[in-house]
């Protein structure tokens, strides 16, 4: 034999490493021992000590890892610095058991790695949302978006409608009908530019409509409000779960209407302006303030999904970034809602108005499946559930 058909084998999870090793036939010991050595992890981080600086490069080369670290770190001055490591997660395993017994912070940096890593390469719990059971990692789940809004950017805000009631109750059983695993109903147009409305003003656009589609679907519905007076009167007219665009960071009382309730919460990001420092750094932070805030609320954990708001706080540049960046919220450990659907950065990229940006959603909604969406919030359900399907299939294989 003079060819050894080479080529880079692509296995990308625990799941890809351990199928391809016992297909060489190696002992199933050795497949247990070599598959975190085959998952390879660049991490980033911030504020650490520089004292700490060079004790972490030299635990990390010495477990045959790397660290980035500024030039003026060497020295061991004052000051806090960013860094980036490299390694296996076999060796961040090694080099976090020494970091436990060291000083200057590197204690606490050992925990948030191995939280870190644990979130990046698992999938979370199983949750309760309604009636129905979300099991991540096994399919994508579409949320159908119903607009209780006179002023929606997607052109179907229900309040222009002659009878609004009845075009949501159409609108849901078809959504339904088309295979959506939850509905998201909202009465504030979240648009650049819209006007705040009053949480009097809401409630009269919302209530009706979730009553009614509540009487004609069996499927979850979530509430997509900033206000907890609001969120309060939908929970208790059968609303299963809140959607925040604000990330529980507007209100300070509607974690605590969640909490009470017992039910799951959409965290978003969200921001006024465009400047960041670190697009993707400064979403995380964001988002990990969100969860720390519904933790101290109550509400478990498990019960929080996350959504790097599309279209929210970012230019069209910034908006492709994070979708293409979309893989670094999964370092959360939490399950990731994508609403990328007719938004202005399709428009803006392909040059089209509002109701011609269904191809480009199909886009957004396959690369968001591939780069680890576990929700997909959509306008057009019948086209996006055969995108997620055929997405699913490629990605995920027979998980379900």
């Amino acid at each position: 034999m003079d060819r050894y058909n080479l080529h880079v084998a692509n296995l990308t999870n625990p799941a890809e490493i351990r199928r391809t090793l016992t297909e060489l036939g190696v002992d199933p010991r050795g497949v247990e021992i070599m598959t975190p050595k085959g998952l390879f992890f660049l991490v980033r981080g911030e504020g650490l000590d520089q004292r700490a600086l060079s004790i972490l490069k030299q635990e990390m080369l010495a477990k045959g890892g790397e660290a980035a670290i500024p030039r003026e770190a060497y020295g061991g001055g004052e000051g806090r610095a960013e860094f980036l490591l490299f390694g296996s997660l076999t060796q961040y395993e090694r080099v976090c058991r020494t970091l436990e017994e060291q000083p200057f912070g590197l204690r606490v940096l050992s925990r948030e790695i191995r939280t870190l890593l644990d979130g990046v390469h698992s999938s979370p719990p199983a949750i309760k949302i309604g009636s129905s059971e979300f099991r991540w990692g096994c399919r994508t789940y579409l949320m159908g978006i119903i607009n209780a809004t006179p002023d929606s950017f997607s052109g179907d805000g229900l309040q222009q409608a002659a009878d609004p009631v009845e075009a949501a109750v159409t609108q849901a059983k078809a959504m339904a009908d088309a295979g959506v695993d939850l509905l998201d109903i909202g009465a504030e147009s979240t648009r650049p530019g819209a006007a705040l409305v009053e949480a009097a003003e809401e409630l009269r656009r919302l209530m009706p409509i979730l009553r009614a589609v509540r009487q004609v679907v069996r499927v979850p519905i979530s509430v997509d409000t900033s206000k907890a007076a609001v969120a309060e009167e939908a929970l208790a007219n059968g609303a299963d779960c809140l959607n925040d665009v604000w990330g529980l960071q507007r209100d300070p009382d509607l974690a605590g209407v969640a909490a009470k309730a017992r039910v799951p919460v959409v965290v978003m990001h969200n921001q006024i302006g465009t400047e960041y420092r670190d697009l993707i750094g400064d979403i995380l932070g964001f988002l990990r303030r969100s969860i720390d805030l519904a933790a101290a609320a109550g509400i478990p954990t498990t019960e929080i999904i996350v959504d790097p708001g599309i279209g929210f706080g970012k230019t069209r540049e910034q908006n492709l970034e994070v979708l293409r960046d979309l893989q670094e919220l999964r370092c959360l450990g939490r399950p990731v809602l994508l609403g990328a659907s007719r938004k202005s950065t399709i428009g803006l990229t392909l040059d089209l108005p509002v109701n011609e940006r269904v191809f480009g959603t199909a886009a957004t909604v396959a690369l968001g499946i591939a780069k680890g969406a576990d929700i997909i919030r959509v306008h057009d359900a019948k086209e996006m559930q055969q995108v997620a399907r055929m997405s699913d299939a490629i990605v995920r294989g027979d998980r379900e």
